[in-house]
């Protein structure tokens, strides 16, 4: 969980993140940082902990505590349901130009091409199921 957070933290990836999604909380009231519920929640899936339930003795975890810069329990599960629905498309839309502008800046330089690689497996169907499509690079139907 600690790795993580290093890793975290020299990306700067949560932090930009947390930084365009809404918060309408009053600032007074609020216990948990937007930035400390994301990071809560992507490092508990990171290390296998998908269901919310999870963070309700999850929060109690000293080095998720410490990764997610919380000097007490961090935040229940409905809580961070909460902040789970708060997103928007507009927060997705930013989010995503987020991961592009990371993107990019993980090059010295330009490269020269591209591969976007979309169909990496080859997952063929038998008989007539539907959605099925024929694939000329597997020359065949998936």
């Amino acid at each position: 969980m600690l790795l993580l957070r290093q890793v975290e933290r020299r990306l700067g990836l949560l932090k930009a993140v947390a930084n365009v999604l809404p918060d309408p909380r009053d600032p007074c009231l609020v216990q948990h940082s937007t930035e400390q519920l994301l990071r809560q929640r992507v490092f508990g899936l990171c290390q296998g902990y998908e269901d919310l339930n999870d963070h309700d003795r999850l929060r109690d975890d000293l080095a998720l505590q410490t990764a997610v810069g919380k000097d007490r329990a961090a935040a229940f599960s409905p809580t961070l349901c909460r902040f789970e629905n708060r997103a928007d498309r507009k927060a997705a839309v930013a989010m995503q130009r987020i991961l592009i502008d990371q993107f990019i800046a993980s090059f010295k330089m330009a490269p020269e091409e591209l591969v976007l690689d979309f169909d990496a497996t080859d997952d063929l169907v038998h008989g007539y199921q539907d959605g099925r499509h024929f694939s000329a690079y597997y020359d065949n139907y998936c």
